[in-house]
């Protein structure tokens, strides 16, 4: 997504933020303000439901086979750092590709599976994602809009949309190309490689992932992880934070050799959520 559609897609979602809030000259007593995390779940229900009428959303598939068992053991070990549940959906899109919307809705693009190299690249990618759920980057990038969100209010209004068609329509505008600072998404990585060594995960599979990428040519590359900053000081910070924390990943082998064969069915049937 080019930068002025991803200004007015967060841009959106702040406006629509706004809208959760009481207004000021409501007859009734104010009540207390809601928690934070509790924005971030009317985002993703919102953004859940377009999803499901677009019929993007995957309710049963034999890839479901192949990715629930992997990405089980790295919810329960994020699921303490989240105030919801987790939730996973596959969903088809073109790109292979996983993104998290606020609220503790995790997507893995069936694409995704038969991209990645092995169980490894997968669980890391799927811990980094997870990642941006825990340390709220979505919502925080939403707030990063208030200058721009009293115009977008005023349109979303005046187009008769409601409150969750509003949250919606900001959220899916390609929201695996969302523009995360260069900040959370090296701290994604991080905090993604300590949940796959807790969920017993070899955590180079992200770096081996970043390899990849770097000696693809920039045409092969897919919009995955959202927008890298660069592949190679992702890999050195990686490789840092696994020496500074010996005795969590020294035993991890670091060679792709000791990578785990995914098996994915071939051109495995899909029934989409309706």
């Amino acid at each position: 997504m080019i930068a002025c559609e991803r200004l007015r897609a967060w841009a959106l979602i702040g406006a629509a933020l706004a809208c959760l809030a009481p207004a000021a000259n409501a007859a009734a007593p104010p009540k207390a303000k809601p928690a934070a995390q509790d924005d971030e779940l009317a985002v993703g229900q919102a953004a859940f439901e377009h999803l499901k009428a677009k019929g993007e959303i995957i309710e049963s598939s034999p890839l479901y086979d192949v990715l629930t068992p992997i990405i089980n053991p790295i919810i329960r070990v994020a699921q303490a750092r989240y105030d919801h549940p987790f939730k996973v959906y596959l969903v088809h899109e073109p790109q292979p590709n996983a993104f998290a919307t606020p609220g503790g809705y995790i997507y893995v693009v069936d694409a995704l599976l038969y991209f990645v190299k092995n169980k490894e690249q997968l669980a890391g990618t799927l811990s980094h994602e997870v990642s941006h759920t825990i340390h709220h980057d979505g919502m925080t990038l939403a707030k990063k809009q208030e200058g721009i969100r009293k115009r977008e209010i005023g349109g979303a209004i005046l187009l008769g949309r409601t409150r969750a068609e509003i949250l919606a329509i900001a959220l899916i505008g390609k929201l695996h190309s969302l523009s995360y600072s260069r900040e959370a998404e090296s701290r994604a990585d991080l905090t993604g490689a300590d949940i796959c060594a807790a969920a017993g995960y070899n955590p180079w599979g992200l770096v081996w992932l970043f390899r990849d990428f770097k000696n693809a040519r920039s045409l092969e590359i897919p919009q995955l992880l959202s927008d890298h900053p660069n592949d190679q000081n992702r890999i050195d910070a990686l490789e840092r934070h696994f020496r500074s924390e010996a005795t969590v990943f020294a035993h991890f082998d670091s060679s792709a050799r000791s990578a785990t064969p995914l098996t994915v069915p071939n051109k495995a049937p899909v029934v989409f959520m309706r």
